[in-house]
């Protein structure tokens, strides 16, 4: 075997289903000078006897057993072990394209590159979507100072990352991703990819992105994380994520623009977690982000995704609105306080009073809006959510979180 080049990541924890798919597709790939780790998270599952067993099978595999610590320390653990010149990341219940490793190590060797970025594609339920990077090209270091790293977080709409979050469609160098991985703080469970990606994007000299498409992204509407019961463990965990990237941004973005686009991602991250309706416990009331929709409202929500399940899920608590209709285009059997998942035909505008699509990503609204107007609906009673800055200040400060955007209310 040849110099290990590239050590492929694979943190696991309770994925037997799809583990071994996620394995092949890996050991079937064009690239060969490369090593794979399966980090076993302490899963109480098969996933265990699944690794053994391929390392048995094929040389190129090491299995690392450890007790749980969740994503973060998985994904250290595997680094600390790595060989390789370059590290690529891989979710134990994704697979990969065939070159998928070809075209990244490529991709970075041609163009001398810190780190490579390309498209994937999003599976659900047997559908598959493209998905590919905007501003595909060669940055230099200037480049990723004045263009990259100031649109990464927020790109000018609320609230819309500028570079992708995800460690799986990228390819790092060992050298630099050391210098960035063990600081991330093992609490942050909610963004850890992007605490991963953003700073080590702040260290680097040289960005190629591709618009190809290579990797599987598989969306599991079981697997969407539910709400804490405790909001707070979530404020403190989120404030760690956005004390991290103002720590680590700092030194390459403006303070004012940087705290700009840190707190419309936290407002962002707070809008999904909470369902929308978000508890002040400074005023004993809640903040609506959806603008107009008043108490009693008659409502459907778009969307069976994070936001969405939150949304009926903190509906079931407050009964702040009369939700009549849940759909989604990605339609399939999820049932949340006898509300069902339904196609987007089955909604008619003498229903309802407001339409809340569930996303904070504007052009995805953009995408929805359009294809609902085609169905008939009536786009004034889709609601826009609330971004004035003044407001969104007072909400998280009322909620507890400092100008270095810690959370104080412990």
């Amino acid at each position: 075997m040849s110099a290990i080049k590239i050590s492929v990541i694979v943190p696991i924890y309770r994925i037997e289903d799809y583990l071994p798919q996620c394995i092949e597709s890996l050991l079937q790939q064009s690239f060969l000078d490369f090593e794979l780790l399966l980090v076993d998270d302490g899963s109480p599952d098969n996933c265990p006897k699944i690794c053994d067993d391929y390392a048995k099978l094929d040389s190129r595999v090491k299995v690392i057993h450890k007790v749980n610590g969740g994503l973060l320390s998985a994904r250290k653990a595997g680094l600390e072990a790595a060989l390789g010149e370059y590290i690529s990341y891989v979710d134990g219940d994704d697979w990969v394209d065939k070159y998928y490793l070809d075209i990244l190590y490529k991709l970075a060797e041609a163009n001398s590159a810190d780190l490579a970025v390309t498209g994937h594609f999003r599976e659900f339920n047997g559908k598959i979507e493209t998905i590919k990077p905007a501003n595909p090209g060669i940055y230099n270091e200037d480049d990723i100072k004045s263009s990259i790293l100031p649109n990464a977080i927020y790109n000018g709409e609320f609230c819309e990352h500028g570079m992708s979050t995800y460690v799986w469609n990228k390819l790092f160098k060992k050298e630099l991703l050391k210098k960035v991985l063990y600081d991330v703080p093992n609490d942050v469970v909610m963004g850890e990819d992007a605490a991963i990606t953003y700073s080590y994007l702040a260290i680097s000299k040289s960005l190629v992105i591709s618009k190809v498409p290579l990797y599987y992204y598989r969306q599991r509407h079981d697997s969407i994380v539910k709400s804490v019961e405790n909001p707070k463990i979530e404020y403190y965990r989120l404030g760690l994520l956005m004390n991290f990237l103002k720590t680590k941004l700092s030194p390459v973005i403006d303070k004012n623009t940087l705290d700009q686009h840190i707190k419309f991602y936290l407002y962002s991250q707070i809008l999904v977690r909470s369902g929308g309706l978000i508890n002040n416990d400074v005023t004993q009331s809640f903040f609506n982000p959806f603008l107009e929709v008043e108490k009693d409202s008659k409502v459907v929500v778009y969307s069976s995704g994070s936001f969405g399940q939150h949304i009926l899920s903190t509906n079931l608590k407050t009964d702040f609105f009369k939700i009549i209709n849940w759909v989604d285009v990605d339609f399939h059997d999820l049932e949340i306080g006898g509300n069902s998942v339904q196609p987007i035909s089955a909604v008619s505008n003498d229903e309802f009073d407001y339409l809340i699509i569930a996303t904070i990503n504007p052009s995805v609204h953009k995408l929805i809006e359009n294809e609902l107007g085609l169905m008939g609906i009536d786009k004034n009673k889709i609601v826009k959510i609330d971004t004035n800055e003044a407001r969104i200040d007072k909400l998280i400060n009322d909620l507890g979180f400092d100008n270095e955007f810690i959370f104080q209310n412990n």
